[in-house]
């Protein structure tokens, strides 16, 4: 998507002179050159690769299975013959590359309270350098974590909980119990408290590993609701003492536990290693759609995603820096990690807060963790992106005239190159080179997961970060493994080909008229069949019927998404089942399509559209962006608090028009457009318990939430 032009056209001749000079003086030798280098190795242009077929139906017939093109015949299940558990994974990684830098975090220098004009007071911290542990570090330090957990009386095969922050010492705590046998279950950070007591009574665990903040602040709380559990197991090294807990239950530091798995009669006690089949990871899900379901996950299944999504990243190696900051209890971050771990890159931690200069815990003029860590990798759902994005572009907005009429130009510019499979270095260092600084300057592969990403934040993120964006698409119930795309597809709006580790088959649905039969395209709900298909939920025969096994062995998932493959063999998701509601007149209305819709709109942070089937027409409830909406108010005169304003009709009014404008747009049909609004004051977080940790809509909780708004936008009240 081009940026609108309103240029003077002196301007315009000077910038294509001068990039024609410099394409030919500089740009173009090299070109020709690495031109034949790809020719002589057989490789071909970028443009002639994202070109290729990427998947094929095995069958022939348009339903699939469809394949990759380097799996046709076998799907591929593991990175190396032999290493078929997790713990052989890193074994084989700490023996490879010994004083590699393995994990890394910052030290905190000097935090302090910043009061805000309103009367807020917000946390900001100035952090040091990175600290390392090499691979043999790590390895010898989940060592002694797993034998000292053993020694407190953990058992092989007895689940063991984690409810933590992403941090290094998650990692070390995952890898001890995987060389243990010990299932690891994994509970979002951000969970409430039925929720966090459901998974661990339902997984009956007796230790549960945990940070001081969410055992203080959460855990401590519904201690009494958990009867079977014995030992808390803290990853900060102070404080060492920790009185006022219940009888039986016992608080240890993870410095004291690993201390305790050095001793002689601890350390000659030896292991129980796993099996392949073995349960590595029992996940449980946000719970978008309701109570979290835990997901069991054995070591093949994980080695088998991880093999496929690292076949898609080129020359992945130990050169690589990864910035770690989604949740760890999310299986896109789990599953990054692995991949990167498997090949010797360094993961320096971080989080939202602190992750860029801007960061809201970082003290203004001290260094955000992208700056420091320059990573090369990075994983990141939509909504970051997004966010970025639209942060960028008001400051476009903000230019004067020549620097607002050069970032048109040389956006422009590149966008075309990029579509033709040329780069453009010069755009890149002159006008580039500051946003690309934002994610510290080095970044060669962004991956997108959690969620659609829209065409033109993608565009974005390729023309101003200079990096390709691998979207990927894949289910808590594959291990996050089913389709990316390859670095050099720059097409936007699709996810890519199977994996070698999975194939996809389409099923019709015929109530919401997709077919495999379907023309141009063929349609239907997406099945994703493979080694990385898990093994089921835990405890939860009844939701198991989304699983199956064919007649030849194979396991497939339903994943109620709907999609439809193009012709080179790639994955494009239109819609999904549950998403999907049927309006009193007939009229099928995707709520998931009409919110990638409007979320281009830089008026919009976040929406969620609502729709009963009793009724006539789609209401919405929005997230407005705090700049743009006091803007708005200023032109239409209406004047009042932030609070006042979200709770204004006149405002509901004029925001609902550019809404209704940004919709036709876009192309929704009139029936699909809100009719109604509610604004909200306040951003839906993964605190609030209105999206997940991968920022998903919760429904039910906003339904619930806005309940009395409906009743209003419905005509009840």
């Amino acid at each position: 998507m081009k940026l609108k032009e309103d240029l003077n056209p002196v301007l315009l001749l000077l910038f294509q002179v001068t990039v024609w000079l410099y394409s030919v003086l500089a740009f173009l030798p090299s070109y020709l050159f690495s031109s034949v280098s790809e020719s002589d190795a057989g490789l071909g242009s970028e443009q002639d690769r994202a070109q290729r077929l990427k998947a094929q139906s095995v069958t022939g017939r348009p339903a699939g299975p469809y394949r990759a093109m380097g799996a046709t015949k076998r799907l591929v299940s593991s990175l190396h013959p032999g290493l078929d558990t997790l713990d052989k994974v890193f074994e084989d990684a700490s023996r490879r590359f010994p004083d590699r830098d393995c994990l890394g975090t910052r030290e905190v220098v000097m935090e302090e309270d910043e009061r805000q004009s309103n009367g807020k007071v917000f946390k900001k911290v100035i952090l040091g350098q990175y600290r390392w542990r090499s691979y043999a570090e790590t390895h010898k330090a989940a060592a002694r974590f797993g034998s000292g957990l053993a020694a407190l009386g953990q058992r092989a095969h007895n689940n063991i909980a984690i409810f933590c922050e992403t941090r290094a010492e998650w990692v070390i705590a995952a890898h001890a119990c995987f060389m243990q046998n010990f299932p690891l279950v994994t509970l979002y950070s951000t969970l409430g408290g039925p929720a966090i007591t459901h998974g661990l009574n339902e997984t009956e665990v007796s230790h549960i590993i945990t940070s001081r903040e969410l055992l203080e602040t959460r855990l401590k709380f519904i201690l009494l609701e958990v009867p079977r559990l014995q030992h808390i197991i803290v990853v900060d090294d102070t404080p060492t003492k920790w009185p006022g807990y219940p009888r039986g239950i016992s608080v240890h530091n993870m410095a004291t536990v690993q201390e305790l798995g050095t001793k002689p009669e601890n350390v000659s006690r030896g292991r129980k290693q796993p099996m392949p089949s073995d349960i590595a990871v029992i996940m449980y899900t946000s719970g978008s759609t309701g109570v979290p379901k835990g997901v069991m996950i054995s070591h093949s299944n994980i080695i088998a995603g991880i093999t496929g999504m690292a076949e898609r990243i080129p020359n992945l190696g130990e050169n690589d820096t990864y910035i770690g900051y989604l949740p760890l209890a999310h299986v896109l971050e789990l599953s990054a990690e692995l991949v990167c771990v498997a090949h010797g890159c360094r993961i320096g931690y971080s989080s939202p807060q602190t992750l860029a200069d801007q960061s809201t815990k970082i003290k203004k003029g001290s260094k955000g963790d992208t700056s420091v860590l320059q990573p090369t990798l990075m994983a990141a759902v939509p909504e970051i992106m997004d966010r970025i994005y639209k942060n960028v572009m008001t400051k476009v907005e903000e230019m004067s005239s020549a620097q607002r009429t050069l970032f048109t130009l040389a956006y422009n510019y590149k966008l075309e190159q990029l579509s033709q499979g040329r780069s453009t270095p010069l755009c890149d260092n002159l006008v580039f080179k500051k946003v690309r600084s934002l994610l510290g300057g080095k970044t060669r592969v962004l991956l997108s997961g959690g969620a659609p990403l829209s065409a033109a934040t993608q565009r974005f993120m390729n023309v101003c970060f200079c990096c390709p964006v691998g979207q990927g698409y894949g289910l808590t119930e594959t291990c996050g493994a089913g389709t990316i795309s390859e670095m050099w597809d720059y097409s936007t709006g699709r996810v890519g080909g199977p994996l070698i580790c999975s194939e996809i088959k389409l099923k019709d649905w015929v109530e919401g008229g997709y077919h495999s039969t379907d023309t141009p395209n063929p349609q239907g709900e997406i099945l994703i069949g493979g080694p990385n298909v898990t093994m089921g939920y835990y405890k939860n025969e009844a939701k198991n019927q989304d699983f199956f096994v064919d007649d030849n062995g194979q396991r497939w998932f339903c994943t109620g998404d709907i999609g439809e493959v193009h012709p080179d063999g790639c994955l494009k998701i239109i819609d999904r089942k549950k998403d999907l509601v049927k309006l009193q007149a007939g009229e099928y209305v995707s709520l998931g399509k009409v919110e990638a819709m409007l979320k281009n709109c830089p008026l919009i942070d976040n929406i969620c559209a609502y729709a009963n089937s009793e009724e006539m027409y789609v209401i919405g409830f929005v997230v407005p962006n705090q700049k743009h909406l006091l803007s708005l108010a200023e032109q239409y005169c209406i004047r009042g608090s932030w609070e006042e304003l979200c709770n204004n009709a006149a405002m509901e009014g004029v925001v609902l028009q550019v809404i209704t404008e940004a919709a036709l747009s876009a192309q929704l049909e009139r029936f699909e457009i809100p009719r109604k609004i509610r604004l909200s004051p306040d951003p839906w977080t993964p605190e609030t318990g209105l999206v997940t940790d991968a920022f998903k809509l919760k429904r039910q909780q906003l339904k619930s939430k806005y309940q009395d708004d409906i009743e209003r936008m419905y005509g009840g009240k």
